[in-house]
């Protein structure tokens, strides 16, 4: 069996209706040109008509409405699903699929550009663009390290903003690479992420525990672990607004603080030593305030 689909696109929504709608515009004036796909619109319980723009705008598109907002992981695995990916499920109807956030802007051609370079070497097994926000810069969120204790704690306390080159101080937001040119990275941004559908196949889908921010560091990290490159390939520039929906919700504000300490529990705090254990943790219930703390408290309980 093969697949008979180039690409599923998700894109999930909150709340972003104008963004939503030039986002899908520009998915249909060309920038999935040379492809054959289906796009996905989750939108999690929208209360400014999101979900009717969407169909003004292209209403071809696949629509799941939820009720209520059931955070970014858990919608993007419904639509994942519905297109056939997960654990041990490849092939499905689509090769790869595409995590696209609505306050994107496509540019005609981008998404072939971006299949192509992901098949172009069977090994990659996802793709992040370029991303620039709208004054023209870059979004450093396109290109990462992973948040290790010692990465994390170069970023907080501010060694990472005093030297950018550094290519030790510099690791999260990989500020000491050339923007304009491609790189192997541990991770790209889910705002605009191409991942192959065998890749899924083997890591399986992104964790639902991370209600919004984080599970896209998680899944690049488990890709990484099942054996596939993540790449950062420039030659495609892709516009970003950046946090349009999450500026509008206070839990999102929380949950970027919780799904730091999610990370770390669970991909570092087994083999982190213990006197380093413990300041990260006070660091972390400190930033996250008293609701993570005693969240981070009643997960320790648990363990016992």
């Amino acid at each position: 069996m093969s697949a008979t689909h180039d690409l599923a696109v998700v894109i999930v929504n909150y709340n972003t209706a104008a963004l939503l709608a030039d986002c899908l515009r520009s998915l249909a004036d060309g920038g999935l040109a040379g492809l054959s796909a289906t796009v996905w619109v989750v939108d999690n319980g929208s209360s400014d008509g999101s979900a009717d723009r969407a169909r003004a705008a292209f209403p071809t598109a696949e629509l799941i409405a939820n009720a209520a907002n059931v955070g970014y992981a858990a919608a993007n695995n419904l639509a994942l699903a519905a297109a056939g990916f997960g654990a041990g499920r490849h092939p499905g109807a689509y090769r790869h699929a595409l995590l696209l956030n609505p306050d994107t802007v496509v540019p005609p051609g981008a998404l072939a550009r971006m299949v192509a370079l992901l098949e172009a070497e069977p090994d990659i097994g996802v793709v992040g663009p370029k991303l620039v926000l709208p004054d023209g810069s870059l979004d450093l969120a396109c290109r990462r390290g992973f948040p290790t204790p010692e990465v994390s704690f170069y970023r907080f306390s501010g060694l990472a903003r005093l030297r950018p080159h550094s290519r030790r101080f510099g690791r999260y937001n990989l500020t000491y690479l050339d923007p304009d040119q491609p790189a192997d990275v541990d991770a790209v941004v889910g705002a605009c992420m191409l991942v192959r559908g065998a890749a899924m196949a083997n890591a399986g889908l992104l964790d639902e525990r991370f209600w919004m921010y984080g599970e896209d560091l998680d899944w690049a990290l488990r890709l990484h672990q099942a054996g596939w490159r993540v790449v950062y390939r420039p030659q495609v520039v892709v516009r970003h607004v950046k946090r349009a929906a999450s500026r509008q919700s206070r839990r999102a504000r929380y949950e970027f603080q919780r799904s730091m300490w999610l990370f770390y529990d669970k991909h570092y705090a087994a083999t982190t030593p213990r006197a380093v254990d413990c300041l990260v943790k006070l660091g972390l219930a400190a930033r996250g305030g008293p609701a993570l703390a005693r969240e981070m408290w009643h997960h320790r309980s648990g363990r016992r």
